[in-house]
């Protein structure tokens, strides 16, 4: 029986990226498309769809298509949980 250690510790190492944050900031107020996250996140089309595969493959993200369009959304609430509650601990931890 697994105690979720590793998985939990797999996830957390796919979140190390401030890109990869920037882009589940963004994916927190609406689902977008690689073009949208760019804009949003000012970092380059093909770098913003190298970190969306491996949020993808880490179960974080999931994409549907919609006509030629890949939206790309959070698996689920959780993950807005987390990025947002680490955030919240930097910012109270820098205000002292």
């Amino acid at each position: 029986m697994s105690d979720g250690i590793e998985a939990a510790a797999d996830l957390f190492k796919a979140l190390s990226s401030p890109a990869r944050l920037r882009i589940l900031s963004a994916l927190i107020s609406r689902s977008s498309d690689v073009g949208s996250l760019a804009e949003a996140t000012e970092l380059s089309q093909p770098l913003v769809s190298q970190h969306l595969r491996t949020l993808r493959l880490a179960g974080i993200v999931q994409v549907e298509r919609i006509g030629r369009n890949a939206v790309y959304s959070l698996h689920d609430e959780h993950i807005a949980h987390i990025v947002g509650d680490a955030v919240s601990h930097v910012r109270e931890a820098e205000a002292g």
